[in-house]
């Protein structure tokens, strides 16, 4: 992330990856019951939703609201990061953050 286009502001994080269907309940299961309560758990990690896609691109969608980029680098988020048992098994992974517009548009 580049400083001068982010402050240390609120964004909104999303993350769309896919997951081989035989795999899919399970990797449904961590996420919801061990991915997010880790990662809420951590400084700066405000807000987690989870989206499944009807139209193109990655299959799963997750939105979450994050305090500013110093939440990247806590100790509580570098040990929970990633996709945890699922890491090898994630394709198609997407990420973009987005900052709120200021002012009128």
């Amino acid at each position: 992330m580049s400083s001068e286009l982010m402050g240390d502001e609120a964004f909104i994080h999303i993350v769309r990856v896919d997951i081989d269907p035989e795999h899919e309940a399970a990797f449904n299961a961590w996420y919801e019951h061990a991915h997010f309560p880790d990662l809420l758990a951590c400084p700066g990690w405000l807000s987690a939703k989870r989206f499944v896609s009807i139209g193109d691109g990655p299959k799963y969608a997750a939105v979450y609201e994050v305090a500013g980029r110093w939440a990247f680098e806590t100790p509580e988020f570098l040990k929970v990061k990633g996709f945890g048992p699922f890491e090898a098994l994630v394709k198609n992974f997407m990420r973009i953050q987005l900052k709120p517009l200021s002012g009128p548009v």
